[in-house]
């Protein structure tokens, strides 16, 4: 039997791997995720402080919090620490950002294409400063949701500049 503290178990998980989510918090920044398996993420930032930014292969602890209930966290490069709930029984997201202050400071210096610039992004945080944190808390209604399947490269395939007019005003839930 597995370590039922264990972050990641795989068949807790299966139902979310593959997923396939737009939605958009209450101050009005929205977010599309793609749950590629079971320890990685893509995504992309589609509004809010930055906007325009998306990564992919991003490592990610997934828990299964009850039927049609999960939460990811990550620490990324840049110092930031995410935690996001998604509940799929009412449609809704709670996400809890910590955002170093350089970023509150300059925010656009994280936006684009992570994957490209991951050196960069760590000589920005180690310069700091780190201190005091911005802490970003809200619920989002979860609006567009699709099955992609494991580890399908094409779902967060390019910039958010690059998607067609309309994209991410699809709805299918809530």
């Amino acid at each position: 039997m597995s370590d039922p503290f264990e972050s990641t178990r795989p068949a807790d998980i299966a139902a979310f791997v593959g997923k396939h989510i737009i939605y958009t918090y209450a101050n009005g920044w929205q977010y599309e995720m793609y749950i590629k398996n079971d320890r990685t993420i893509d995504y992309r930032v589609h509004g809010g402080i930055v906007g325009g930014r998306w990564v992919k292969d991003q490592e990610v602890h997934i828990v299964r919090l009850a039927d049609g209930v999960f939460k990811m966290s990550w620490n990324e490069p840049t110092g930031t620490c995410v935690s996001v709930a998604y509940n799929f029984v009412e449609n809704v997201a709670h996400g809890a950002t910590f955002f170093p202050h350089w970023i509150a400071l300059e925010p656009t210096k994280i936006i684009g294409f992570q994957n490209e610039k991951i050196g960069l992004m760590q000589q920005y945080r180690d310069a700091g400063p780190t201190y005091p944190i911005l802490v970003v808390d809200e619920f989002a209604a979860i609006t567009f949701v699709e099955e992609c399947g494991r580890d399908n490269e094409t779902v967060i395939a390019c910039a958010p500049e690059d998607l067609p007019a309309g994209y991410t005003t699809r709805r299918n839930v809530g």
